[in-house]
């Protein structure tokens, strides 16, 4: 049973509300050198048409931080320094028009470089992710709990989130993520009964384009499906794109997004007599750049197709050198095998 979104703070990140009840929001990262202006845009602008709402890139030195600022020119949502290791990093992207910090607890530093780093995000009014990671915990932890167990994960946010509290900030949000699963949705779990602030959730490094969907969808589903969760990021060893895909397709899945078509198809059988594979795969890649809602059904029996289907606003089910169209399960007219697909895109777009 889904269970009601978990309240939570809402923040700011550019023009994104985040939390308080806001749409849950899509987030990808980029894969190019943040130094490489054109390609890191040409990137984002993909992401953007793929639906993407925020983006993160990675601060690597000096140079990628005053990147930022050209970047941001080019490119209509919001941008997040990804920050490890060198604190002044962090000030340099806020300098450069940063939307939002992530910020890696276990590598960042000091008290006193965090509080020089909180000091530039106020002035500017973005938000600080505390990006808690199991491949990156803090020493002492890793000696306490000698894993990096959820508990040691929700020990490290709480931490730091005092630490910025006892700086009288509180614009956060807060991600804890390994690539285990269960250890993952154990450890948003707990962080989740002790405090309100907005969640990032993901599975971490979940692996290449199959089996990391098969994690994140699991993952995320289950927290999703306990209210847990207000922005989300899949991530895959894959185009940046197909992340986003992935991620509203999670969403679409338990009803918390409406965004672009839901496709059903059958899984063929021994009654299948047109080529169904090849044509779902060709239904796919025409509607990918649809973002209205509608539920598509491609079936591969004239018998019990639109039935089966009887839910989706529009189909097609396909027999021996022929189809049906069919609309809310009820049938519209027959067409020709060759027709298919084209009569199926040309109706889709007329709704």
């Amino acid at each position: 049973m889904m269970q009601k979104r978990r309240p939570t703070k809402p923040i700011k990140l550019g023009t994104l509300q985040i939390g308080g009840g806001a749409p849950i929001i899509v987030q990808s990262m980029t894969k190019t050198d943040t130094r490489d202006v054109p390609s890191t845009i040409s990137q984002i602008k993909r992401l953007e048409k793929a639906g993407c709402e925020a983006v993160r890139v990675a601060i690597l030195d000096k140079e990628a931080a005053k990147a930022i600022k050209s970047i941001k020119k080019e490119i209509r949502i919001p941008l997040i320094a990804d920050i490890h290791f060198d604190w002044r990093l962090a000030i340099e992207a806020v300098k450069n028009g940063a939307d939002g910090l992530r910020i890696n607890p276990g590598n960042i530093g000091d008290r006193l470089r965090m509080k020089k780093v909180v000091s530039a995000a106020k002035d500017m009014g973005i938000p600080i992710r505390i990006g808690v990671n199991a491949g990156s915990l803090e020493k002492d932890l890793l000696k306490k709990y000698g894993h990096p167990t959820a508990e040691a994960l929700v020990e490290s946010a709480r931490r730091h989130v005092r630490i910025l509290e006892d700086m009288d900030f509180t614009s956060i949000k807060v991600s804890l993520k390994a690539s285990d699963v269960v250890k993952t949705v154990d450890a948003y779990r707990l962080f989740s009964k002790e405090f309100d602030y907005p969640l990032h959730i993901g599975i971490s490094e979940a692996g290449p384009s199959f089996s990391g969907t098969i994690k994140s969808a699991v993952g995320l589903g289950i927290l999703l499906s306990e209210g847990i969760g207000d922005t989300i990021r899949v991530s895959l060893t894959t185009d940046p794109a197909e992340e986003v895909r992935v991620a509203y397709e999670i969403l679409k899945s338990l009803h918390l997004r409406e965004c672009g078509p839901e496709i059903i198809s059958c899984p063929t059988c021994g009654r299948c007599e047109i080529d169904l594979r090849s044509l779902i795969d060709k239904v796919e890649t025409e509607l990918i750049d649809i973002k209205t809602p509608v539920k598509v059904a491609v079936m591969g029996c004239v018998v019990n197709g639109p039935g089966e289907a009887r839910e989706a606003d529009i189909g097609i089910a396909g027999g021996r050198g022929v189809g049906i169209l069919f609309k809310q399960g009820q049938v519209v007219k027959k067409v020709k095998e060759p027709e298919l697909l084209s009569t199926l895109i040309r109706e889709i777009k007329r709704l």
